[in-house]
C-alpha cells in the first residue's frame, strides 16, 4: 500500500469528523489520507486506484470497514479543490459506463447463505424480480435514496390473517450503513403488539427471548412494506416482503456477556431518522443511477441455480453523443461480497478495508438490450457489448455495532444465526463520454 497522510488542511490534521449517522446520533471521526485502493486481493487483476482518499476509523460505532459509493467529492480545506470520489474515478478512468452502482446485503437463511451482492456501473438482473418502483432522488442531498412507505403490514404463515402495522405514510431514507428499521413509534408499538417484543430501556433495543423466539419462528410470519414514488394515492406501488428469518439477529461479546437474541427495529426520535436499514436490504435489489438522479427497488429473486446476468448502465452523455450505437470494449466493475461492509455513506467517500485474502472469480458475460422491454424499466438502461470484471469474496462473520448506550454486532448463529452484508448515497457528475477499454482477470473457478 501506498498510504500517504492528509495534510492539506489550514491547520495541518488529519482527522476529520466521518459525518456518518450524524441524524442518528453517531459522531465518529476519522485519520485521513491518500492510498492505492484496488477491489479484490492484490494481484488478482482488479481494478486498482492510486491516489484515492482513505480513512482509519477508529470507533466503536464501525467496528468493520465501509466502502463509500458517494460521487461526490470531498473537500479538506475549501470547496475550489475537491478530491474526486472513488466512484468517479473508476469513471473518468473508463473503467465503469456510469456513476452508479446496484446492491443487496445478502443473508443467512436463504438457500445456502446467500453472499451480499454490489455492482459498479451497473446491475445484475439475476438478483431482483422483474417488477421494479423507480423513484426520482429525493431534493436533499443527504437523503437522496428516500422512498415513501405507504403501508406495512404482517400476515401469517397460510396469509389467512392480516394485521396492519402502520397507521400513516411517512419518506424514509434507505440507507445500508446500519442494519436497523429506524419506524416511527406509532408503527413501533404496533409491532409490539403483533409480535410480542418489549422495548428495552436500559440497553434500547428490542431483545428476545427463546421462548418468544421459538412461537415466532413457528409462526413464521412475513412482513410486507408498501413502498411508493410518491405520497398521492394513484402513485405506482411495490411490496417487499421480508421473512421473521431477517428479523432474527444476535448480538454477542464484547458487547454482551451471553448471545442475545434482538429484533432489529429502533424508535425514530424524528422525521429525520426515519430509515430503512440493511434489514430491509436482505429482501430488496436497490440500482442507483446519479447521473439520471434516480434509483429503482425491486424484490429480490431466489432462483437456486441462476447465472449473473450483468447490465451495465450507460451514461447519457454516452447516449448523446454515439447515436445510439453499441460501445465497442465497454467495461464494467461488479463486486459480489460477502460479510463485508459497504456503507451508502450519506456525506463522504470512506475506505477502510480489513485486509483479508479473498478469492477471485471472473466472469465475462454480453448482453443486448436494444429492444428489451426490462431495460426499459432499469432507469433507460441499454445494454453495450463488454467484458464483465466480477470479484467474489467468502463470507466472512459480520459484526455489527451501535452507538448509543447498548452496542452490539451482528455474527453468525450457528444454524439459526443470522448476518449480513452492508451498501450508499449522493451527488451525481456528469463526466465526458469516453471509449472503455475492457478489463480482464483470470478465472480461478466456475461462476453460478
Amino acid at each position: 500500500m501506498t498510504w500517504a497522510p492528509l495534510t492539506a488542511s489550514p491547520n495541518g490534521t488529519d482527522t476529520f469528523s466521518t459525518g456518518l449517522e450524524e441524524n442518528l446520533g453517531y459522531s465518529t471521526n476519522g485519520k485521513y489520507g491518500y492510498d492505492t485502493i484496488a477491489l479484490g486481493w492484490p494481484g488478482s487483476g482488479g481494478p486498482s486506484l492510486d491516489h484515492q482518499i482513505a480513512a482509519g476509523i477508529a470507533a466503536k460505532e464501525f467496528y468493520l470497514g465501509h466502502f463509500g459509493l458517494n460521487p461526490r467529492p470531498s473537500n479538506f480545506t475549501n470547496f475550489s479543490d475537491p478530491v474526486p470520489s472513488y466512484l468517479s474515478s473508476l469513471k473518468d478512468q473508463s473503467m465503469i459506463p456510469s456513476l452508479s452502482w446496484a446492491y443487496t446485503a445478502g443473508n443467512q437463511y436463504r438457500l445456502n447463505k446467500v453472499l451480499g451482492s454490489l455492482t459498479l456501473g451497473g446491475y445484475d438482473r439475476s438478483k431482483s424480480e422483474p417488477k421494479s418502483l423507480n423513484v426520482a432522488f429525493n431534493e436533499q442531498d443527504t437523503r437522496d435514496l428516500t422512498v415513501n412507505v405507504k403501508a406495512i403490514f404482517t400476515t401469517s404463515k397460510n396469509n389467512s390473517q392480516r394485521t396492519e402495522l402502520l397507521t400513516e405514510g411517512f419518506p424514509a431514507y434507505v440507507d445500508s450503513t446500519i442494519p436497523y428499521l429506524y419506524l416511527p413509534l406509532e408503527s413501533c408499538i404496533q409491532f409490539e403488539k403483533a409480535f410480542g417484543i418489549t422495548w428495552n430501556e436500559s440497553v434500547l433495543a428490542y431483545l428476545v427471548n427463546d421462548s418468544l423466539r421459538s412461537t415466532l419462528l413457528t409462526q413464521n410470519p412475513s412482513i410486507i412494506f408498501t413502498l411508493s414514488n410518491s405520497t398521492t394515492g394513484s402513485s405506482p406501488t411495490i411490496d417487499i416482503e421480508l421473512p421473521y428469518a431477517a428479523f432474527d439477529l444476535i448480538a454477542e461479546r464484547p458487547l454482551m456477556k451471553n448471545a442475545t437474541r434482538y429484533f432489529p427495529l429502533m424508535r425514530a426520535a424524528n422525521e429525520s431518522q426515519y430509515t430503512l436499514g440493511r434489514t430491509f436490504l436482505q429482501e430488496a435489489y436497490l440500482v442507483a443511477d446519479y447521473e439520471r438522479r434516480n434509483f429503482s427497488i425491486s424484490q429480490c429473486s431466489w432462483k437456486e441455480g441462476v447465472q449473473q446476468d450483468i447490465v451495465p448502465i450507460m451514461s447519457p452523455a454516452l447516449d448523446h453523443h454515439s447515436d445510439k450505437q453499441p460501445l465497442q470494449g465497454g467495461a464494467l466493475a461488479g463486486v459480489i461480497i460477502g460479510s463485508v461492509v459497504v456503507s451508502l455513506g450519506i456525506l463522504l467517500a470512506l475506505f477502510y478495508m480489513a485486509r483479508r485474502r479473498r478469492k477471485v472469480l471472473v466472469s465475462q458475460s454480453k448482453a443486448d438490450c436494444q429492444d428489451s422491454p426490462e431495460a426499459s424499466e432499469r432507469q433507460d438502461t441499454c445494454v453495450m457489448d463488454g467484458e464483465i470484471l466480477e470479484v467474489d469474496s467468502e463470507p466472512l462473520p459480520k459484526p455489527e455495532l451501535h452507538g448509543r448506550s447498548f452496542e452490539r454486532y451482528e455474527v453468525d448463529g450457528g444454524i439459526d444465526g443470522h448476518n449480513e452484508a452492508e451498501g450508499s448515497n449522493s451527488w451525481p457528475q456528469e463526466l465526458e463520454a469516453e471509449r472503455y477499454r475492457p478489463v480482464e482477470l483470470p478465472s480461478t473457478r466456475d461462476s453460478g
